[in-house]
């Protein structure tokens, strides 16, 4: 798996979506849970920033957005748990085929 750290995030999103990759975007007002998409394709992964999530124009720059369902008064996750939480079901979802 590569993780990229880059200075400008639209940029590269549109760079890795002229390489053919699907992009990912976590936001807590999402129409689908991360665990309703397939993730088995060439997908890049976007996790906005603890709290503040990612800027509206990023957003409107990934091809999906998703949401992790939150139980009781948690209003967002850490970053590095978000993180986790997705790419685990991507590896799930390419094991079981």
């Amino acid at each position: 798996m590569k993780i990229a750290r880059v200075n400008n995030i639209n940029d590269t999103i549109q760079e890795l979506k002229d390489k053919g990759l699907w992009i990912y975007g976590t936001d807590m007002e999402a129409p689908k849970y991360y665990y309703e998409e397939d993730w088995k394709g060439p997908v890049a992964i976007v996790i906005g920033s603890e709290g503040f999530g990612m800027s509206r124009l990023v957003k409107e720059n990934c091809d999906f957005l998703v949401k992790i369902p939150m139980k009781g008064k948690i209003s967002s996750l850490n970053a590095a748990v978000s993180t986790g939480i997705v790419i685990y079901e991507a590896v799930k979802q390419r094991m079981e085929g």
